[in-house]
């Protein structure tokens, strides 16, 4: 009797070797997903601030990472923030509590979407045009940092 049990038991330890080679591959492919980092680490999306800061990718040629606000936006920037702010250093900040801070973070990212980003739901023009005119109050500053950042969450 043991003599006919050795093919069906050759059959099922090699159906349960085929299972366990397919599953140990899947979990290291899922392993291979992983980025190392702190245990709360989140990865950032290709079209936040903090994307653009990082320098993970050459900025679009139309807006060097060295222009200033007032170049880039126009003179109305001077009300609310020094001269010689550069683009980079507006992606850089964090002081997110200011509605002008939130909307010059989140509006140099839109700008820089709208060049780099073929899908980007705003134009070049249009982000600037929708930047100065929040520049009025901080409701209107706070309202269209706002879009701006759903606009940047959820490009791609």
């Amino acid at each position: 009797m043991d003599g006919t049990y050795l093919p069906s038991r050759l059959i099922i330890l090699l159906l349960l070797s085929v299972c366990f080679a397919a599953t140990s591959s899947a979990a290291a492919a899922t392993t291979q997903i992983r980025r190392p980092g702190f245990l709360y680490t989140r990865i950032r999306g290709r079209c936040t601030p903090q994307f653009w800061s990082s320098r993970r990718e050459v900025w679009p040629r139309m807006v060097p990472q060295t222009s200033t606000l007032s170049k880039v936006f126009g003179s109305r920037v001077y009300e609310r923030f020094r001269s010689d702010l550069t683009l980079l250093e507006s992606t850089t900040r964090n002081d997110d509590e200011n509605a002008f801070a939130g909307l010059v973070k989140q509006g140099t990212a839109a700008l820089l979407n709208s060049y780099a980003r073929g899908g980007f739901p705003y134009l070049p023009w249009q982000v600037k045009t929708l930047f100065i005119q929040a520049l009025v109050s901080k409701e209107a500053a706070s309202r269209q940092a706002n879009k701006f950042l759903i606009a940047n969450q959820a490009c791609n």
